[in-house]
């Protein structure tokens, strides 16, 4: 297994064969999804035309999340020096991943640093999920996925999503079609 970077690397390199690529934007997609790895893909590859494109996506995002992760490890250090060596219950949320979509063509269309920006402010202010969904802003949220862009507030594992007929078809052709963008 490589790195994010290695694998941001071997996105970028056109001299790859496409299929090397595209296996180099999944390994990505495996270290950051914050939609669940379907969801995100599925994001990704509607989204947007090319897979240097999709990893300046995914890359965004990824910045948006890390520079908040900087924060609360700074945090963290002083709060454990003045002797709170538990985190706090309001920062549960930073071990589940930020937007799942347990149906991974139902997820939110804004750009994904958009919503990682959204769902993390929303965390930090305190808001409650009764009153908005995190991820869109727009529709009440309360414990089933939100209707306008599919986030389950729950996260994973908190419910099996109920599997369509046709979901592995689906999948498939969305999987296909990730393989034949450049």
């Amino acid at each position: 297994m490589t790195s994010y970077f290695a694998s941001a690397r071997k996105v970028r390199d056109t001299g790859l064969p496409q299929r090397d690529r595209v296996l180099a934007l999944r390994e990505c997609v495996l270290r950051f999804a914050p939609y669940g790895f379907r969801a995100t893909w599925h994001h990704l590859v509607v989204g947007e035309p090319s897979l240097v494109r999709m990893l300046e996506e995914l890359e965004q995002a990824r910045l948006v999340w890390l520079a908040s992760e900087e924060d609360f490890i700074a945090r963290r250090r002083r709060e454990k020096a003045a002797g709170h060596r538990i985190p706090s219950h309001a920062d549960r949320w930073r071990t589940r991943m930020l937007a799942y979509c347990p149906v991974f063509d139902k997820h939110p269309t804004a750009r994904l640093a958009v919503v990682v920006q959204r769902v993390i402010a929303a965390h930090e202010s305190g808001a409650s999920r009764s009153t908005l969904c995190f991820a869109c802003g727009r529709t009440p949220a309360s414990d089933v996925p939100c209707p306008e862009c599919g986030v389950d507030p729950l996260g994973l594992g908190a419910r099996r999503a109920v599997a369509r007929p046709d979901d592995a078809h689906r999948w498939r052709e969305v999987w296909l079609r990730g393989k034949e963008n450049t």
